[in-house]
């Protein structure tokens, strides 16, 4: 009995789409066994179609035409791995315009576009999967949409970038500083040559954008999840913290009390016997806290041509069943019912509550500490333990402080009195601790 074809159009044939096809490709026959039909990539579609790739295509599979794909009434399912707003956005809406589901891993765009595109998905009747989009081969959005659609998830608290975790790891282990290994993660391919997206926290901020609005059923706007990088993280710090039992690490972290959601990446320290604080290299990690099963922690390669090939061939093997069945929409782009998606407010980061460290260099007089928690003092800002060092190369002292926990307001305002002082020299080195 001859197997039924489910012909798909991959748009953008770099790292992730090389590896989408590598991965139908390698498993073809499990997936025919899993599947009960054949999936067929019948265009890939790329700007440049010159350039030898590991991958090979069967004769007149690659196309610099995008119509080629959108208009063509035999592909099924578009693979949209081009990133970036535009044109991506306008492809996607095409696609489920002319009766296409989609595949993206465009974290980005859905961060920024999302509820329009699952507007425009629920419109068409159409699917728009997207596991890709976060922590690469991690099952993370399944699980979240359907592993627990019985739990009232409460907390998301990940490590969602891969090269500003192998940045990190490498500055614990070998106490450099932050130049130096961003250089030697570019020389291994590990870091982009323009690192932005991923030091500065940005890719991270976009994916726990998504984790949350899937977690908590509630549209997400981006510009209102905070957003800080790890660039100024000094090999001084990682001792400090080490000293107190912490390591750092960039977190993006969410969570919903019901009424208001808080969605935030910085660096953060935490304490070494912690699940997260084992996560080394380029790996990825999330855990999903909820009321039933508890904690739950997911790990694994979070980026890479296979691991997220992976992913993306996962969506496609999706889709493909529900064609198979003559069914659509399944599960909800959000996960939950499109008349039951809620807005609720993003809470500002000055609300948050916080343990903190400050590392602060002052001048070696008497009396200068007493200033210092005089002001936190005043500003309600409780000590919970300090650390002072012998002066340094620059002729101050390094004061190193601990706090109770305390709301990010007050921490700031009393940061800026504290540098007013004639005492303090530069700016005061602020990281949140997070020990639950």
């Amino acid at each position: 009995m001859d197997k039924k074809i489910i012909n798909i159009g991959i748009i953008g044939f770099g790292v992730v789409g090389a590896g989408t096809v590598h991965a139908l490709q390698k498993n073809s026959d499990l997936i025919m066994r899993r599947l009960g039909a054949i999936i067929k990539v019948k265009k890939v579609a790329d700007l440049d179609i010159e350039t030898e790739r590991s991958i090979s295509l069967d004769a007149g599979v690659l196309t610099s035409n995008v119509d080629d794909i959108l208009n063509d009434p035999e592909i099924s399912i578009v693979v949209e791995l081009i990133g970036g707003i535009e044109p991506a956005k306008s492809f996607i809406l095409r696609a489920m315009k002319n009766g296409k589901h989609v595949v993206t891993a465009n974290k980005a765009l859905l961060a920024v576009h999302g509820t329009e595109l699952f507007d425009a998905a629920k419109r068409f009747g159409q699917d728009i999967m997207f596991e890709a989009s976060v922590g690469g081969a991690i099952p993370i959005i399944r699980s979240i949409k359907e592993g627990l659609a019985a739990n009232r998830i409460t907390e998301l608290v990940g490590i969602l970038n891969g090269t500003a975790n192998f940045i990190m790891t490498s500055m614990t282990n070998d106490r450099r500083s932050f130049n130096k290994v961003l250089k030697e993660a570019q020389g291994l391919g590990i870091a982009e040559t323009d690192p932005t997206l991923d030091i500065e926290g940005w890719d991270a901020a976009h994916k726990i954008a998504i984790l949350a609005s899937l977690a908590f059923g509630t549209p997400v706007p981006f510009e209102n999840v905070y957003v800080e990088g790890i660039k100024n993280i000094s090999p001084e710090d990682i001792e400090y913290a080490s000293n107190f039992g912490y390591c750092i690490k960039l977190l993006a972290m969410a969570g919903c009390d019901g009424k208001n959601v808080e969605v935030r990446v910085h660096p953060a320290m935490i304490p070494y016997d912690s699940m997260l604080a084992n996560v080394n290299g380029s790996f990825n990690a999330l855990s999903i806290h909820n009321n039933a099963a508890d904690e739950i922690f997911l790990y694994g390669r979070g980026a890479g041509a296979l691991p997220t090939g992976s992913a993306v061939a996962g969506d496609i093997i999706e889709l493909a069943r529900q064609i198979m069945l003559n069914i659509e929409n399944r599960v909800p782009s959000l996960g939950f019912q499109h008349d039951s998606v809620i807005s609720l407010s993003v809470k500002p980061m000055e609300q948050v509550y916080s343990k903190y460290y400050f590392r602060i260099n002052a001048d070696d007089k008497p009396g200068v500490l007493s200033s210092i928690s005089g002001l936190l003092s005043m500003a309600g800002i409780s000590i919970e333990s300090v650390l002072q060092k012998g002066r340094n190369n620059k002729g101050g002292v390094p004061i190193v402080l601990f706090t109770h926990e305390a709301m990010e307001k007050d921490v700031r305002s009393a940061i800026l009195e504290i540098e007013k002082l004639k005492v303090v020299n530069g700016h005061v080195r602020l990281i949140r601790i997070m020990e639950d």
